[in-house]
């Protein structure tokens, strides 16, 4: 993994620098010299975010920025932006960052500051890099370095030329890269910037690494962690690490190899646990940099023939974020689960879990364990002619897809291969045997990745016959939040509490969407068995369902879903509802999260939530897993979510939700069976019998 060049302290002894710098802020303070104090600020912001402290570092920064505003000190507000988009950039938002950014650029250009605006411009090449953008980056790149060397700025100069370098790496033109991190090296060994000469070796081990020269990698790794452990630059620590260990994996040395691994994690985490209580997407955006030690050390630990160990790396590198949230609600301290935990979470469900890891994009490792506990592995070389996410697209495609409102199908995919089978020949075949014979037991499966847009209930045998049609079928975010959904279902299991059901609500003015007239159908059919009245058209507003879903035992909306942030609310994923005067008609993910999910909220005592609409089930996918509705759900105290993974036709979903409540209420099954038997209602004599009307589903969390 690569080390950006974002501004930096330059005082190695960091405790020292703090207590330097909050001296100098009293006597700022204390002689009303708010440009004093300003800067004071901002250099405590920088030592905070090398010490990977970011929630204060950005504390630190915008309280510089505001009073660097408030007395007009534009060269002033332009550095704090620069170094607010630093840290930003260290959580991985991106997005963000390129707007810091560009403000700083504005400011520094208007008031002719070429150092800030070499500063910005590299900073900007380092965002576009991180979206894969290479050319716009080396373009920034070497405008930067064109004015640090007009103006003699060595440090800006070697800054400069390392981007150039990683940007070179992401093209794969190792040599071209090596020679900039070489110039970059030189200049900062000469003027004694030792977290710029710990960055160099980083990036030069890494170039070499990719040559496969993996000695010479290893060589300048260590000089990289040994500058790194001296200045206390945790981050740095934590990368150098990782690429140490890989180095060393790549080489064969897998028992010298794991330790650097698991030293690199413990340190991610420790960062990760310093971002406070009600940052979760922070926590959720920075994760996505720090995958990399948690999938080479899944293939070290199996090199080793240590498959049960790397189960527990596996738990460890997903839904972290949810499973601390749900735990700090409790006031408990989050640990990862031990064995013993997993086998006792396998025995509580009485289920079968399986859970996949793709290790990129070469293997799939399947760990199963049934209710007795015994652990088994199986590993899976991937294809090579076709990537897994580009397979599981492609069998998503075959199936055909419509949206709910929209009954002309997306024209099938004319590829003769039978996807679902291919799909199944990897994921399922390799552990047929494993999986239970009777019908009626429950497998949970716990996928990773792509593997989260997969209708596991679809994927067909060499037989043609569809894995619901031999199995009962559930899924988790991770094996971990089966404990905690499972303390969900307890919470919630004797309180009393109404239906709340609602269909097609009265579209709001924002999107042009179609009304659903199955929706309503729905709605009113299942709000019958439920003896409730539906919530119809412009009853159905976002206020009035918000204030009603506390105190709702069976939550079932059906109506259109919204996928990422195409309805512009800034969220991945909505359910639409009316608008109204208070409202926008959008229920975010992110307003679920904030109203019910947070650690100081109340949470929700629904024990099943069905969002009958489409792609509900679906959202961000990143390492955390899945970010988008059901998540938000989870962390609200939802045990059973019933979501969807494409847009749901109008008339099949109806058709299906009806008989999905009959088979719960009436004939008494629990979750998945009930859902199980709709899709084989519908398979073997129902009007819908296509995957495309009946496999969109899938139950999350707790079958009872």
């Amino acid at each position: 993994m690569a080390i950006s060049y974002f501004p930096f302290n330059s005082l190695a002894e960091y405790e020292q620098a703090i207590d330097f710098y909050e001296q100098s802020l009293a006597i700022f303070r204390e002689i009303e010299d708010q440009k004093g104090v300003a800067i004071s600020l901002g250099n405590l912001g920088n030592v905070y975010l090398s010490l990977a402290e970011y929630e204060r570092a950005i504390d630190f920064h915008q309280q510089s920025l505001a009073i660097k505003k408030e007395i007009g000190d534009r060269q002033g507000v332009a550095i704090s932006l620069n170094d607010l988009g630093s840290a930003y950039g260290s959580l991985a938002e991106y997005e963000r960052v390129i707007d810091f950014y560009e403000q700083s650029l504005d400011i520094n250009r208007e008031i002719g500051a070429r150092q800030g605006v070499a500063n910005s411009l590299n900073n900007l090449g380092a965002a576009y890099r991180r979206l894969a953008e290479y050319e716009r980056a080396i373009d920034f790149h070497q405008q930067s370095l064109d004015i640090n060397r007009k103006i003699g700025a060595r440090q800006g100069e070697a800054n400069s030329l390392g981007s150039l370098g990683l940007a070179y790496y992401s093209l794969a033109e190792y040599e071209r890269a090596i020679d900039f991190h070489q110039q970059s090296l030189d200049i900062n060994r000469k003027i004694g910037a030792r977290q710029g000469e710990a960055i160099s070796l980083a990036n030069l081990g890494l170039a070499y690494s990719s040559l496969a020269e993996y000695e010479r990698a290893i060589d300048f790794y260590e000089q990289s962690l040994a500058i790194f452990r001296e200045i206390g630059v945790r981050q740095g620590d934590a990368i150098s690490l990782a690429n140490l260990g890989t180095a060393l994996a790549n080489s064969g040395n897998f028992t010298e190899a794991e330790p650097y691994f698991y030293d690199s994690i413990n340190i991610y985490e420790k960062i990760r646990t310093k971002l406070g209580l009600n940052n979760d997407d922070w926590k959720v955006s920075i994760f996505e940099t720090q995958t990399h030690p948690y999938l080479s050390l899944q293939q070290v630990l199996i090199a080793q023939n240590k498959p049960q160990q790397a189960l527990l790396i596996s738990e460890r590198g997903r839904a972290q974020a949810l499973v601390n949230l749900l735990l700090n609600k409790q006031s408990l301290i989050p640990q990862p689960p031990n064995l013993q935990e997993i086998q006792n979470i396998a025995q509580q469900q009485n289920a079968t879990l399986v859970e996949y890891s793709v290790i990129y994009d070469s293997e799939l490792y399947i760990w199963v364990i049934p209710p007795d506990g015994e652990i088994q592995f199986r590993t899976v070389n991937l294809p090579q002619d076709i990537s897994l996410q580009e397979l599981v697209k492609v069998s998503r495609e075959q199936i055909g897809i419509r949206g709910r409102g929209n009954n002309n199908a997306t024209p099938q995919t004319h590829d003769a291969t039978n996807h679902l089978q291919q799909l199944h020949q990897l994921l399922i075949a390799p552990i047929a045997d494993l999986l239970p014979e009777n019908q009626e037991e429950r497998i949970i499966f716990i996928p990773h990745e792509e593997l989260f847009l997969v209708p596991f209930a679809a994927l067909q045998d060499k037989n043609k016959a569809y894995l619901i049609e031999k199995h009962t079928i559930l899924t988790a975010p991770s094996i971990q939040s089966l404990s905690l959904t499972r303390q969900h279902r307890e919470r919630v299991k004797n309180l009393s509490g109404e239906a709340l059901v609602v269909g097609n609500p009265t579209m709001p003015q924002l999107k042009k969407l179609s009304p659903l007239d199955g929706a309503e159908t729905e709605a009113k059919q299942i709000a019958q068995m439920l003896d409730t009245e539906p919530l119809l058209g412009a009853e159905a507003t976002e206020t009035a369902i918000v204030q009603k879903m506390p105190n709702a035992k069976v939550i079932h909306l059906a109506t259109h879903g919204l996928l990422d942030d195409i309805s512009g609310v800034g969220s991945p994923g909505a359910i639409v509802l009316a608008d109204s005067d208070s409202d926008d008609g959008f229920l975010t993910s992110r307003e679920i999260m904030e109203k019910f999910g947070q650690a100081s909220a109340t949470p929700l005592q629904a024990e099943l939530v069905v969002l009958s609409a489409c792609d509900t089930g679906r959202g961000e996918i990143k390492g955390e897993g899945v970010v988008g509705l059901s998540r938000s759900l989870i962390a609200a105290g939802v045990p059973s979510l019933v979501v969807s993974l494409w847009k749901v036709p109008d008339d099949a979903t109806q058709e299906l939700m009806v008989e999905f409540y009959t088979n719960l209420y009436e004939g008494k099954l629990d979750k998945a069976q009930a859902l199980r038997q709709a899709m084989l209602t519908m398979i073997n004599g129902g009007e819908n019998p296509d995957p495309l009307d009946w496999a969109a589903f899938t139950v999350i969390g707790e079958a009872e």
